[in-house]
């Protein structure tokens, strides 16, 4: 197990087991882009257009630039400032005995803070901490979005299987009725029949309409994650075509891929800031010493003002120490304190948090594959009933209630296979997502 280190005060192990439970440990995880997962180009178009146009991305990589500067504002300190000022002044009058021209030119630190004890070197380490925090948290929301893409073209391949099985239930929901029809005109069936074969046509229809409706609502979401257009060439033409090229990510892995997930690396991250948080409300206990300079020419001429006669300088310290504060910084050090165990606990409950989202993804697939073999054979073997049962019943052997069940149990068995195809497929796009990616960070 590995041994983290970023933050020095937890020198501990990841609170998860080595391993995932029921998974075979027989290949190692290799580092992967989403365009090693997601490897069918239209929707590697869409999840292009999404990391360039998606507002969720602007905004975490705006939020990284601001953490970037404010990291770069506090490693100033650590440098002392240096002012530059020239001035001129002009003096007399009726009873002055002098009077002429005074010029200057200064250069000057105000006040210089010697960091003997750590404390400005413990806040740039807690600005730099918060900056790469908030680096994985872009990452994160690149990560979710990517998923959120790829989920989103997969349901539409779904819905797209859907409404090409509505059209075909309505299609034999319709040569059932006309049969139906004339049987009833011939006397050799009651009008019930009649009745439940246009049940089963009305049905189909309202799924037609259901699943159109459902279809455009999918590229409606894609429009919004991508911000832009959807070219009707980039959609799959049913949920088979859409999963034919996602690869799954490798099962076999060890605990410590949870490394890579953009929500454990921010709580890490955020766990140093409140470490080097602490060091420096350490430091504020001991003495402040401060520098100050002044350099620079002075001189009642402009001409001779850089004349080495005319240079002067000064410099000076000052210590400070705090003596009665009521409390204040040893305060400081106590919320510092738990503000460090806050974040350490944020840190393991991420660990653990992802370790379950991993096991739990793990599980699903370790049965998918067999309830998709399931899925299949019923659906094929309640196809292969409905046919039968129709020729029974045109044959005037079946009643017209068993070719009506039967089409139905068809009907919700193509259904059904649909709908763990789609859960198959997702379940990728879920691991892909559980184990973080593994997309750089943005810049």
């Amino acid at each position: 197990m590995l041994v983290l280190a970023a933050a020095p005060v937890r020198a501990e192990p990841l609170p998860v087991p080595p391993q995932w439970p029921q998974v075979q440990q027989d290949a190692a995880l290799p580092r992967y882009a989403w365009s090693d997962v997601f490897a069918d180009p239209r929707l590697g178009r869409l999840l292009n257009a999404a990391l360039e146009h998606n507002q969720d991305v602007a905004a975490g990589i705006a939020n990284l630039a601001a953490a970037r500067a404010q990291a770069g504002i506090q490693r100033a300190a650590l440098f002392p400032q240096i002012d530059a000022a020239a001035s001129y002044a002009r003096a007399g009058g009726d009873g002055s005995s002098r009077q002429g021209d005074a010029f200057s030119v200064q250069g000057l630190v105000p006040a210089w803070e010697l960091d003997l004890f750590g404390r400005v070197r413990s806040l740039t380490a807690a600005a730099r901490a918060r900056y790469l925090a908030s680096g994985e948290a872009a990452r994160g929301v690149r990560v979710a979005v990517i998923a959120q893409v790829a989920n989103g073209w997969l349901a539409y391949g779904a819905d797209a299987s859907l409404l090409l099985n509505a059209r075909e239930t309505a299609d034999a929901a319709r040569g059932a009725r006309d049969l139906t029809l004339r049987r009833v005109e011939g006397g050799v069936a009651p009008l019930a029949d009649l009745r439940k074969a246009e049940i089963t046509l009305a049905q189909a229809e309202a799924d037609i309409a259901a699943q159109t409706t459902a279809l455009a609502q999918d590229v409606n979401a894609l429009r919004l994650l991508t911000g832009g257009d959807i070219a009707e060439g980039d959609l799959p033409t049913g949920i088979e075509d859409g999963a034919a090229r996602l690869v799954a990510v490798p099962a076999g892995m060890p605990s410590e891929v949870l490394l890579r997930r953009p929500d454990v690396a921010e709580a890490e991250r955020n766990l140093a800031a409140a470490n080097a948080n602490l060091s420096a409300a350490r430091a504020a206990l001991f003495p402040k010493i401060s520098l100050t300079a002044l350099a620079g020419f002075a001189a009642p001429a402009l001409s001779g003002l850089f004349d080495s006669g005319n240079f002067a300088w000064s410099g000076g310290g000052t210590v400070s120490a705090p003596i009665f504060a009521a409390g204040r910084l040893r305060g400081g050090v106590a919320l510092a304190k738990a503000q460090q165990a806050t974040a350490l606990a944020a840190w393991r409950k991420s660990v653990e948090s992802a370790f379950r989202d991993v096991a739990d993804v793990l599980a699903r697939r370790a049965t998918i594959a067999d309830q998709l073999r399931a899925a299949t054979a019923g659906r094929d073997a309640a196809a292969d009933n409905a046919r039968l049962t129709s020729l029974r019943y045109a044959g005037g052997i079946a009643s017209a209630l068993d070719d009506f069940a039967a089409r139905q149990t068809a009907t919700l068995a193509q259904k059904s296979l649909i709908a763990t195809r789609l859960a198959e497929a997702t379940s990728r796009v879920a691991l892909y997502r559980a184990v973080g990616g593994d997309d750089p960070q943005p810049h």
